[in-house]
């Protein structure tokens, strides 16, 4: 393999894992701030076909993935609704979430089965960064979402972490109720954090249809979602972690068809199986033992309902 379809692999391997890293880093701001949502997988359905149709219909890739981000943000305010306001079961809502996007998808979507459209997110070479030798083709010529996605890694670390905005977060997802005695409106940080997570991966879901995959199909996802709630545990609740453990899930991802498109013949089906299964190496000791200590980066109050009247 020289090196030019060793550049070409990680390139595919970079857009590959924009899905999981855009996914992942919405869930990182919701988890910090303490609601865990486990449906990932139904937020970017349902981005996925509404930013699909949005785009058939329009002829506007803006408007695609507007419509996509709010359909996701949607899709996280039933769950806010839910789990804050009416304090239930986190794990249960999410799931629910996922099977009713799923469901909610597929019947949105049927007409658009295989139809296809021009309006797609295509490759852009940044001038001048595109040029560098090895990274530049890797990193810099690729599609505006996946430069987003970036831009997003750094912003999000920023915000977490530099700003008092970012305190508010993490300290709601630590201990809500000495956040709501210093005066900060806890739920409200947690809607906020919540429905942001829903966009990202409302825009996830729009990636997949319209810059990597470039058509609607059922469950087009295949699982991804449940992938990027792993990787938050895989990445210790960190942004920057998150980029490099989505583009390991991508290059596994891609990494059966490149070794055959070279002529080494290895069953699809083990690649295939590759990325769930790491996904369950990284549940299996990235969730620490039980009864030992908590993982670094996990909040503290994660998955608890902030009850008020209860401090």
């Amino acid at each position: 393999m020289d090196m030019t379809m060793i550049i070409a692999m990680l390139g595919a391997m970079v857009a590959a894992g924009t899905t999981y890293l855009l996914a992942s880093l919405g869930e990182i701001v919701s988890e910090k701030a303490g609601i865990l949502n486990l449906g990932v997988e139904g937020m970017m359905l349902v981005g996925a076909v509404t930013g699909y149709i949005a785009a058939v219909q329009s002829h506007s890739l803006l408007v695609a993935a507007l419509v996509a981000m709010v359909a996701g943000g949607l899709m996280a305010a039933i769950h806010a609704v839910l789990c804050i306001t009416l304090k239930a079961n986190q794990v249960v809502s999410g799931l629910a979430l996922t099977i009713f996007g799923t469901g909610l998808s597929a019947f949105v979507g049927k007409d658009y089965v295989g139809v296809l459209t021009e309006t797609l997110f295509r490759n852009v070479a940044i001038p001048g960064l595109s040029q560098i030798p090895v990274i530049g083709p890797i990193l810099f010529n690729q599609t505006m979402l996946v430069y987003v996605s970036l831009l997003l890694v750094l912003a999000i670390w920023f915000v977490l972490e530099k700003t008092s905005l970012g305190l508010k977060i993490r300290s709601a997802g630590e201990n809500p109720a000495a956040t709501d005695a210093a005066g900060v409106n806890v739920f409200a940080i947690q809607y906020g954090c919540s429905i942001f997570g829903g966009v990202l991966a409302g825009l996830a879901g729009a990636f997949l249809t319209l810059a990597y995959n470039n058509i609607w199909m059922e469950n087009i996802s295949a699982g991804q979602g449940w992938i990027a709630v792993a990787l938050v545990i895989f990445a210790r609740w960190r942004p920057g972690r998150a980029l490099l453990g989505s583009y390991l899930f991508g290059l596994v991802g891609i990494l059966g068809l490149r070794l055959q498109a070279v002529g080494i013949s290895i069953p699809t089906q083990l690649f295939n199986m590759l990325p769930y299964l790491l996904t369950l190496l990284v549940m299996i000791f990235g969730t620490g033992r039980p009864g030992g200590r908590r993982n670094d980066g996990a909040p503290a109050a994660l998955s608890l309902p902030y009850d008020r009247e209860a401090r």
